[in-house]
């Protein structure tokens, strides 16, 4: 289920409408570095002097222009780490166009589903990048403590953060809160596992700035599957 739910999410990325997803997804998270790189550069023009005077060097002058080039080499490698949790909830604003995309082409029988609507989608947004910024802090850390097994704890915890929001997501569509939750708590191996591919690519540059679009179309085939089978 798993695997046919991922490759027809795949066979349908030449889709207009993921398309258009994924570009305003990366656009807006780029602006947002840009603006937050902005204002960094503003801090340091306000509260580094012009001159400062050393021990045994004397006065140095340019002092914020050497801060903002160190800034810039700081925001590129900080933007490695924000990159995909900003792309992802931007995205997400934008994950109800991409259900029912697939649902259009796979599954045109279905009636209307109900829109999450703007508030909602930006409430799911906002809990997916802070669950994702937390559990990569945690681990990064976790490289000191378990070493090479690092990797495995990265993609087992964010395949489940993962797939618990792209499936409820996807479920709130269709179903009310409880009886979304209920489902995915019945097929919760199913949701993890699915999750764990999607978070497969999250160390691939580039390649998952897909995970956003490709998460949500996978999901919405494992849920009409899960559906469609009484599960």
């Amino acid at each position: 289920m798993i695997f046919q739910s991922f490759g027809a999410a795949v066979g349908q990325m030449g889709d207009p409408r993921f398309r258009r997803v994924l570009v305003l997804g990366v656009l807006l998270a780029f602006a947002l570095l840009a603006v937050i790189y902005a204002l960094f550069l503003l801090m340091i023009a306000t509260l580094t002097p012009d001159l400062v005077e050393l021990p045994f060097l004397g006065p140095i002058s340019g002092l914020h222009q050497l801060l903002g080039w160190a800034s810039l080499f700081f925001m590129l490698a900080l933007s490695v780490f924000l990159m995909i949790p900003a792309a992802a909830a931007f995205a997400g604003l934008f994950t109800d166009d991409v259900a029912q995309a697939v649902e259009e082409v796979h599954y045109p029988f279905l009636p209307p589903a109900r829109s999450l609507g703007w508030a909602e989608g930006l409430r799911a947004s906002i809990n997916l990048i802070g669950l994702l910024v937390l559990v990569n802090l945690a681990a990064l850390m976790s490289v000191l403590v378990i070493g090479p097994f690092a990797p495995v704890l990265f993609w087992a915890a964010n395949g489940w953060l993962l797939g618990r929001e792209y499936f409820m997501l996807v479920a709130l569509r269709r179903l009310p809160a409880d009886e979304a939750k209920a489902l995915r708590s019945r097929n919760g191996f199913t949701v993890w596992m699915a999750g764990a591919l999607m978070a497969a690519p999250l160390s691939v540059p580039l390649v998952n700035l897909l995970i956003p679009v490709l998460g949500t179309a996978t999901f919405t085939h494992i849920f009409h599957k899960l559906m469609a089978e009484g599960r």
